[in-house]
């Protein structure tokens, strides 16, 4: 049976050397079973060797051989389709993995610079501001300064005799020389091969012309069509003649040997350096110190990572070769939906996703006609889009919607309580001896991340806008540094991750975003502020401008600008802002904002309204590759907003115990409090359900400590990437074992252990109403792999460890089977008795996936409806209807259970629990079943409308998924 081409619900998986397509192969029947209907891959394109998530790919067109062949993949792809399934890619289209020795469109460029047929599929600036840059690319691989690499013999001139060609090595990397200047090495010391051939030798007057005949090749800077041809076929049959006069003639290999290793040097005696380094120079790239890269890189980055290489996909040459592959498998029937990683980096992507959804409809039409023709299937396609603040996903897009990080946060935050916000707010204060500002805070990040990780792109689009200025008499005057100065202004100052401005095409949120970002900057700029409006002008009116070379130059400068406000925003948020602010930890992920605490049901219930009518399938997500926390460990920390005064008194504690564990660094105790106050919100989140053993208590410490050192790390305050401070990573490593130390008396364990008990025990039900949330709201809704129980993982990489699929799988099977055998009631009671086994997560998420399956039109685009809730504890649920050809389900959710319950050992059910608390419905049906506990409830009849009280609705299981009566039997 063929799935439907939009999704009831996905399931992700992890794919890497240690998750094949033939383990994946082996899960097939659990998914069906669970009631997923399909499976949302990782990207499983051939990747970097040893890739642990799959996004440096190196070759669009081909699988990963890591994770499976052509047999394999088959085998995966038949298992889905035999069990239902569809099938989902996570697709890379913004940059590729560059570096080491795999990527052959690199490789080619580096050989062959401007006159490679890549030149253009990788997004270079050939011509930057830095003279001895043009023509070249940087290349920043080396580990330390090139000089010193280069005469420590780090850089190795090595000679391939089968395929005749010159590289230079460093660690893994292979940079090959331009076949222009092989006669350099070829002809060095040519005496000594005549008196050893004979100077009469036809093999030596072979050699000689084929040296002359790599001096005559096209030069890199020749680029007319013929003369690029004319190369690119010589080259090879050059370098193939000389592959074959080295085995002919094995002295010529010898000599040529001879003559590498006399370039390569000899360490101690700079001298003999001289003659490679003369060889590099000569070549269509500069090689370069990593950190060198920050300044003068000259092609664009997937954020500041060097061996992603950004590729311009809005040239239709660069879209047909990187799409043939994923767009076979959508004719072959064997993809079923993509989504499209960082859309934000891609220089236009709306012409994108408009070229993108044009392609695959011609691909589902040739899958439509061999079957007998009729209209070709839809086809699940949604955007890595992040959504921050006010901001809503572009109309004009061909997508269903975005991966569903903006619902991530909207869920989590009926969570938090807002009424909490003060008090916290003096408690981080208090803590850490100063007041936060995440807004200025975020500001200042932007600012460092342009200076220390991403300011070669800056000076780019400062020499953009002073080409532009220098050309008109009015705006000459702004300076190249003035420039500099405002376009990072402007960029610190833009409130979203981009506009998608282009000519002809400014939106009224586009306009809204640049006026905001231009208001703002003036206000914060000391100077003459009138170089903002000539940049506004530029973006906002020069774009449309009736002149095509003025409004081109001013489409270019705004899309160039706009690929990069995206990364500074990430960069800046999510990568240093949100390890910095730790005032309630479960508010800095992707897509959030810790400035938004809380939200009211009113607010959640129009955000799934607008969801419902204008992207009825958007993805819906809670747990990610991506995000900074799982959705579990969000619901615990949630809970702090609930417990602020015991918060308060338990870090105070907590404070002083940990005194004793701290180093003096830089005159200052180690960790900080800030970095403190972040490790006790984190061993809160990740604590085991249930005391770990020996084994696992280590293995607890190793990731708190890795997780730490790499929050300080991003932070970038005390120590970073770039800059290491050794010292305080140490003191933090002390500070974190001894915190944790049980071989003796502990009393920071003592007097955590029973607080965070109490926090776990609140954090699942937590879990459980989120889990509900999602699985019932407007949207497609996507399970993370292994989050259907209980997940207790932070970011990266610890939330990509492997998953005990057999634990699972096995508790699925008993709760089919208790389920089949006995009363739905009992079940739950048994449930709600052991929360700590994940057998109640997996309950609701098997029960709840059930019911998408039963009732796909009401999930599927159905009306969404907020039912109010009265009674002394209303604040305390959250309820809605979906609706469609006259059936309807109803969701009921509760939260806040620290002020609901008070004692942790209580159970959020019953008469005791929600005494007058009831739901208004829709409709006046005379019974309505629990899905989940089998239970028939009945409406009250007294009042205007019929009200279904929560006492009797959850008697004995804390969330409820209701249908009529008649219906649900």
């Amino acid at each position: 049976m063929a799935p439907d081409p939009i999704p009831r619900a996905s399931y992700r998986l992890q794919f890497n050397r240690q998750f094949t397509f033939d383990d994946a192969v082996a899960l097939v029947p659990y998914l069906q079973e669970l009631g997923v209907s399909h499976c949302y891959a990782s990207p499983y394109l051939k990747a970097r060797s040893g890739s642990p998530h799959g996004y440096d790919i190196v070759d669009h067109n081909a699988l990963n051989p890591e994770i499976g062949d052509d047999r394999s993949f088959g085998r995966f792809v038949t298992a889905l389709a035999r069990h239902g399934l569809g099938h989902i890619l996570d697709f890379v289209p913004n940059h590729m993995g560059v570096g080491g020795d795999d990527n052959a469109w690199w490789l080619d460029l580096l050989e062959n610079g401007q006159a490679s047929p890549y030149a253009d599929f990788f997004d270079i600036d050939w011509h930057p501001h830095e003279k001895a840059l043009r023509g070249k690319v940087l290349v920043p691989f080396l580990g330390g300064y090139y000089g010193d690499l280069l005469e420590n013999g780090e850089l190795h001139l090595a000679f391939d005799a089968q395929r005749g060609e010159f590289s230079v090595w460093y660690l893994q990397h292979r940079f090959p020389l331009d076949p222009r200047t092989y006669p350099g090495i070829l002809e060095y010391g040519l005496e000594r091969l005549k008196e050893r051939l004979g100077a009469d030798q036809p093999r030596l007057a072979e050699y000689q012309s084929l040296s002359t005949a790599f001096t005559h090749l096209p030069a890199r800077r020749e680029t007319a069509a013929a003369k690029l041809e004319e190369r690119r076929r010589d080259k090879e049959v050059h370098k193939r003649h000389l592959a074959e006069l080295c085995t002919a003639e094995p002295r010529i290999g010898a000599f040529i040997e001879e003559n590498v290793a006399s370039l390569n040097g000899e360490p101690g005696e700079v001298a003999t350096f001289d003659r490679l380094h003369e060889v590099l120079e000569g070549q269509a790239y500069r090689l370069a110190y990593w950190r060198v890269a920050a300044d003068e890189i000259n092609y664009r980055r997937f954020f500041d990572i060097n061996d992603l290489a950004g590729l311009r996909m809005e040239r239709p040459e660069v879209f047909a070769a990187t799409h043939r592959l994923v767009l076979q498998l959508v004719a072959e029937g064997k993809l079923d939906g993509l989504r499209i990683d960082h859309a934000d980096g891609l220089y236009d992507p709306a012409g994108y996703f408009t070229r993108l959804r044009m392609e695959i409809h011609a691909a589902l039409a040739e899958r439509a006609e061999p079957a007998g023709g009729g209209t070709a299937p839809d086809f699940y396609l949604v955007a890595e889009k992040i959504l921050i603040g006010p901001e809503r996903l572009v109309d004009g897009w061909p997508v269903q919607g975005t991966t569903g990080y903006d619902f991530a946060n909207a869920v989590n935050d009926l969570f938090v309580n807002p009424a909490a916000q003060r008090d916290l707010d003096r408690i981080y204060a208090r803590f850490i001896g100063q007041r936060g500002d995440f807004a200025e805070m975020l500001f200042q990040c932007k600012q460092l991340v342009m200076e220390a990780q991403l300011s070669s792109e800056l000076t780019m689009l400062a020499d953009m806008l002073d080409g532009i200025a220098q050309s008109d008499r009015h705006t000459r005057d702004f300076t190249r540094n003035g420039c500099r100065g405002a376009v990072a202004m402007l960029v610190a100052c833009f409130p979203v991750y981009r506009s998608y401005i282009a000519a002809n095409r400014v939106s009224e949120d586009d306009r809204r975003y640049v006026e905001a970002a231009v208001a703002q900057a003036k206000k914060r700029s000391p100077g003459d502020v009138s170089i903002f409006d000539f940049i506004r002008r530029i973006l906002l009116e020069d774009t449309g401008a009736p002149e095509a070379s003025r409004r081109r130059r001013a489409a270019r400068f705004a899309l160039k600008l706009q690929q990069y406000t995206a990364p500074v925003m990430a960069k800046a948020q999510e990568d240093t802002a949100f390890y910095r602010y730790h005032r309630l930890v479960s508010l800095n992920e992707v897509g959030g904002d810790p400035r938004r605490f809380g939200t009211t049901p009113a607010a959640f219930h129009r955000a799934n309204q607008e969801r419902a009518q204008k992207w009825p399938y958007a993805m819906l997500t809670t747990s990610t590759h991506d995000t900074k926390r799982s959705e579990d460990v969000r619901a615990r920390i949630d809970v702090l907003s609930e417990l602020t005064d015991e918060w308060r008194k338990r870090v105070g504690r907590w404070a002083r115990f940990a005194r004793r564990h701290k180093r003096m660094v830089d005159g200052i105790p180690a960790p900080s409090r800030n970095d403190e106050y972040l490790f006790y919100q984190t061993l809160l989140g990740v604590w085991p359900l249930e005391s770990p053993g020996e084994r696992a208590f280590d293995d607890l410490r190793e990731r708190v400590l890795r997780y730490m050192l790499k929050a300080v790390k991003e932070a970038k305050t005390h120590t970073s990437w770039l800059n290491p401070n050794l010292a305080y990573e140490e003191a933090l490593d002390y500070f974190v074992m001894a915190m944790l130390d049980r071989t003796g008396r502990n009393p920071f364990l003592a007097d955590f252990l029973p607080f965070q008990a109490r926090v776990a025990r609140f954090g699942l039900w937590n879990g459980l109403s989120q889990q509900l949330l999602k699985l019932t709201a407007p949207g497609v809704p996507d399970i993370y792999q292994g989050t259907e129980v209980w997940d207790f993982s932070l970011v990266d990489p610890d939330n990509r460890r492997p998953v005990d699929y057999r634990r699972r799988r096995d508790l699925l099977h008993r709760l089919r089977a208790v389920a089949r055998g006995r009363d739905g009631a009992r079940l739950a009671q048994d449930l709600m008795e052991h929360p700590e086994d994940g057998r109640a997560k997996l309950f609701v998420t098997w029960r709840a996936l059930e019911a998408r399956h039963r009732f796909p039109e009401v999930f599927a685009g159905g009306a969404y409806l907020p039912l109010a809730v009265t009674g002394a504890q209303a604040d305390h649920a959250v309820a809605f209807a979906r609706q469609a050809n006259g059936r309807t389900v109803i969701t009921i959710a509760t939260r806040w259970f620290a002020t609901l319950l008070g004692d942790e050992k209580r159970l959020p059910v019953g008469e005791a629990v929600w005494t007058d608390t009831g739901i208004e419905l829709p409709n006046p049906a005379a019974a309505w079943e629990n899905l989940f506990t089998g239970e028939t409830v009945r409406p009250d009849a007294a009042g205007d409308k019929p009200r279904l009280s929560l006492a009797r609705t959850l008697a004995c299981f804390p969330v409820a998924l209701l249908v009529p009566a008649e219906v649900g039997s």
